[in-house]
């Protein structure tokens, strides 16, 4: 029974989705283009169950480049659209076309000169008609089986608004870093906009030993700055070589003599490196191809400046 209730729910607002290609039409296109060339904010407002997908169509407008916020219509009655422009455009959304709290605000709005986009189901509604553009978001039926509430009408304006928000987003050319910038507190931003310089160990915790010592010495390193390997490196201070966990298993079972061994002897030489201003993402993905766990960080001559390993980028919320 609740299967078939869901799967019947899905279907309906499968349809409706499906049946708003038709709508994607002229008006669309001049939404569009009143919408980017707005030199303010796109002020988006519904009411009921229209506000609420309003608020999250203006969220996902100003996240992908398009100035916007959400003004409830009630509390714009009663002094919030003051905070209206004559250089901002509203979004109005309405099912009906008729929401009397929205259309209170039509004289002024008008007043203003303020160029009004709705969203409605009916274009010869009275919100439909004082509009400038009108986007349908018509639906032939509620998911409900009420027939009540707003289901399948409010899925359909939302999709329209995810239309109209890509839409815009294609044509700035807004891209991923973009859109990192508006969401640094997010996993996402971490990993677009953290570079390695931001998490890498750096200083006298890096594990670095002379070539000329032994396996044993270069243990104590590894063990001693805990990152699993260590790099070796010339008088210079240039990288030669790593040695890591996985190459002492492998030579132990060589029977190597870890007191007599020198660690240039069995580094591996030519390692993968990175380079400060990569970002921690692309090192992820570069950890991943080459199947390594750590490797260190160098400068233009070299010479290591810091060590990222797995679990320093597990921290950082990058994996």
């Amino acid at each position: 029974m609740f299967i078939d209730s869901a799967l019947r729910v899905l279907a309906i607002e499968q349809q409706a989705i499906e049946n708003l290609t038709q709508y994607v039409d002229e008006s669309f296109e001049q939404a569009c283009k009143l919408m980017l060339s707005c030199k303010g904010k796109v002020i988006v407002c519904g009411m009921g169950k229209s506000g609420h997908i309003g608020n999250k169509i203006s969220a996902t407008l100003a996240s992908t480049g398009t100035p916007a916020f959400f003004m409830h219509p009630a509390e714009a009655n009663h002094g919030d659209l003051g905070m209206l422009t004559e250089q901002d455009i509203l979004l109005a959304i309405s099912n009906s076309g008729d929401t009397a709290e929205l259309l209170a605000l039509i004289p002024v709005v008008k007043r203003l000169g303020v160029p009004i986009i709705a969203m409605t189901s009916n274009a010869k509604s009275t919100l439909g008609q004082y509009a400038d553009i009108n986007l349908c978001i018509k639906v032939e039926k509620e998911a409900c089986s009420l027939g009540l509430a707003p289901t399948s009408s409010t899925t359909a304006t939302l999709v329209m608004g995810d239309a109209l928000a890509v839409a815009l987003l294609d044509e700035r050319g807004f891209t991923s870093e973009d859109f990192a910038l508006s969401h640094p507190g997010g996993s996402l931003g971490k990993k677009l906009l953290l570079s390695l310089h931001d998490i890498m160990v750096k200083g006298d915790c890096l594990p670095l030993v002379a070539p000329e010592q032994t396996l044993r010495q270069a243990l104590v390193e590894i063990s001693k700055k805990a990152l699993g390997m260590t790099g070796i490196v010339n008088t210079n201070g240039q990288l030669l070589g790593i040695f890591t966990d996985g190459d002492l298993r492998r030579v132990l079972d060589n029977k190597i003599d870890v007191h007599q061994t020198t660690i240039q002897a069995i580094m591996t030489s030519n390692s993968i490196t990175a380079s400060p201003d990569m970002l921690a993402a692309e090192v992820l993905q570069l950890m991943q191809k080459h199947k390594i766990n750590s490797l260190f960080v160098t400068d233009a001559n070299n010479k290591p400046i810091g060590a990222i390993n797995m679990q320093i980028l597990l921290q950082a919320g990058i994996i």
